[in-house]
């Protein structure tokens, strides 16, 4: 199953907002899902998490604001909060998604291998064939 992209209400859901910019919600997800395939490409099936994470974040805070005071009321978000990103997460859980990253061994061994040595033996090497107790090998 190929990946399908969120809608706008999905999106609207994923925020609890009763009113979502159905054209700008649109416009989000289209530059997540652009930005989510530098990660990955062609992005897995279940994406939609992270697609809809990064577009919601740039839905509620496209201007990146930190700080933020109206009359008694303030509002102080992380650095970094707003626009559209992608973070250490999204790209790991990407490409987790996509089954890359993890641990994993690569065998450089040709399968027609031979295991006898390719060296010339000599045969004259190493202790004779007479073993004397008390003396060893003479």
């Amino acid at each position: 199953m190929a990946f399908v992209a969120p809608t706008a209400e999905q999106l609207g859901l994923y925020l609890d907002l009763p009113e979502i910019n159905g054209d700008r919600a649109d416009l989000l997800i289209a530059q997540a899902i652009a930005l989510c395939e530098t990660v990955v490409k062609p992005l897995p099936d279940q994406a939609t998490a992270v697609v809809l994470s990064a577009a919601g974040r740039a839905y509620v805070n496209p201007q990146a604001v930190s700080y933020e005071t109206i009359g008694p009321m303030s509002v102080q978000r992380p650095q970094g909060s707003g626009g559209l990103y992608l973070t250490k997460a999204d790209k790991s859980a990407l490409k987790s998604l996509a089954g890359r990253g993890g641990a994993f061994t690569v065998d450089p061994t040709p399968a027609d291998a031979d295991p006898s040595p390719t060296y010339p033996v000599d045969d004259g090497y190493g202790p004779p064939l007479e073993y004397e107790p008390g003396w060893g090998w003479v």
